[in-house]
């Protein structure tokens, strides 16, 4: 069994790794499969959005299970149906087996998206919980720069098929390693799974909602920004599909982990600075009394963490609209790499803001309620909006729509007064 914190930490976030190289391998041969199967640029969006069908539908399922039962099979699962599915996406015949195969892509990824992130949460001391966090989420820019690196290397010398063979291979070997995880005790829900009822539950809290709301804008901008960036450099510079995978990818996992890192530190040093005492002894000896102050640390906590959220945010939505204007690729990449240092400063504090604002018993509905919402109000509609725009306009006008998204979630994670959570 896989018991040492460390140990449960690197696998989860391995699988991590292969979750975004499976979802982004697609962005990276986009261009081929289009010319293929004869798609425009607003069906190549779709592509995205059953992805994130299979995605947002199931997290909430799997979020209120994942607080009710063992969550070791259940991610175990996931990784194998995700796995197999993109393996599936390489061998679909036309539109309809490949739009089927993206969708469960999501559906397998929705299990794990949802789950391993509570478990690390569990087994980190609370001092380094941001630093764990960061260390599971760097998987995000490494994963989705080697779905551009593989999927752009293995495309220009065996065909996109192939891509997705070589992507989904490895998670169908590792998928059972999750088995191995020995859970640590827990509070479980004991009441009957009810999701409208938790969900009425988590919109009560008001640092919950922010941080949901905020994420919603956000992950509209990243998720078309991921998926549209090397068509952008093919048609907008004419770089060559494999160069423009090659040097987007090297940028994307450099800036995304040395922004990721700091976030997570910054996280760490900005949450458990200025902050109340939780632990101290209350001078009345009341409970009560300790239990509120107890609420007001991790209120304070959480506080900290959406105001790293929004600098990341504030600071990368005018990096972002320098590069899409850019007249030339130097300089694209030189203000691509600045954008996404800081704005993945917010991938850790926002998963902890998740995590943190919400009672222990609905961690994990709490992550599904997020994952579900992110994806309906964010990044589900905005790779084929985007599509659509540049199907009538330049692409580098129909990019601009994402600084726009980033600057909104910058403002909707500022600090300001809000109403006690009940």
């Amino acid at each position: 069994m896989i018991r040492r914190p460390g140990a449960v930490l690197a696998l989860l976030t391995g699988l991590n790794l292969l979750n975004y190289l499976d979802r982004l391998v697609v962005s990276a041969v986009l261009p081929k499969v289009q010319e293929e199967l004869g798609l425009s640029n607003f069906q190549g969006g779709l592509l995205a959005t059953v992805f994130l069908v299979g995605y947002f539908l199931t997290s909430p399922i799997f979020g209120s299970l994942g607080d009710r039962l063992p969550r070791r099979g259940l991610i175990a699962a996931g990784v194998l149906v995700w796995s197999l599915a993109t393996m599936g996406s390489g061998v679909a015949g036309g539109i309809g087996s490949l739009l089927l195969a993206r969708a469960l892509v999501g559906v397998g990824e929705a299990s794990y998206a949802t789950l391993a992130p509570t478990i690390i949460d569990d087994v980190t001391p609370t001092q380094r919980k941001g630093r764990a966090l960061a260390v599971f989420y760097m998987a995000t820019p490494v994963g989705a720069a080697l779905g551009y690196l593989v999927g752009g290397f293995v495309e220009s010398r065996w065909g996109w098929r192939n891509a997705f063979l070589v992507a989904g291979g490895p998670g169908v070997l590792l998928a059972a390693t999750c088995l191995l995880i020995a859970e640590p005790e827990r509070k479980l829900s004991t009441e009957k799974a009810d999701v409208l009822r938790d969900v009425k539950k988590l919109a009560r809290v008001d640092l919950y909602r922010r941080g949901v709301l905020g994420y919603c804008a956000y992950t509209a901008a990243i998720g078309a920004f991921s998926y549209w960036a090397p068509k952008f450099l093919y048609a907008r510079y004419a770089l060559p599909l494999a160069t423009a995978n090659f040097r987007f990818g090297i940028v994307t996992v450099v800036g995304g982990a040395v922004g990721t890192i700091l976030g997570g530190r910054w996280a760490d040093r900005g949450s458990n600075a200025a902050v109340p005492d939780a632990n101290a002894a209350d001078a009345s000896g009341d409970p009560e009394a300790a239990r509120a102050r107890e609420r007001e640390a991790e209120r304070a906590r959480v506080k900290k963490l959406l105001k790293i959220c929004a600098s990341g945010s504030a600071l990368g939505a005018p990096l972002a609209a320098g590069a899409f204007l850019s007249p030339g690729p130097t300089a694209f990449f030189v203000l691509v790499f600045l954008a996404i240092t800081v704005l993945f400063l917010n991938t850790s504090p926002i998963n902890a803001v998740i995590l943190q604002a919400v009672p222990t018993e609905l961690r994990a509905s709490a992550m599904a309620l997020s994952i579900f919402s992110i994806h309906i109000f964010g990044d589900l509609w905005s790779p084929p909006l985007v599509g659509l725009l540049a199907d009538h306009v330049p692409i580098e006008l129909a990019m601009m729509t994402l600084p726009a998204a980033i600057a909104a979630s910058a403002w909707l994670w500022w600090p300001r007064r809000a109403a006690p959570a009940t």
